[in-house]
């Protein structure tokens, strides 16, 4: 697939994720919620990593700027 996703929204998600994470981990959000974030956080960590976003795809946006 090709990069869909630039290097602020990558920056944006690592640290979304690793916030998430954080409340996952340390049970300050527990329950479904807990789960719930932890799929979010992994799902946006591995996006920021490969830079490609899915949802973007389908819905044809691109954060991507070539020079």
């Amino acid at each position: 697939m090709k990069k869909n996703m630039g290097v602020f929204d990558r920056i944006i998600r690592a640290i979304a994720a690793v916030f998430m994470g954080y409340l996952a981990y340390y049970n300050i959000v527990t329950g479904s919620w807990g789960v719930v974030l932890t799929i979010l956080s992994i799902a946006f960590f591995i996006t920021a990593l490969v830079g490609v976003c899915p949802l973007y795809s389908l819905l044809h946006i691109r954060t991507l700027v070539r020079k």
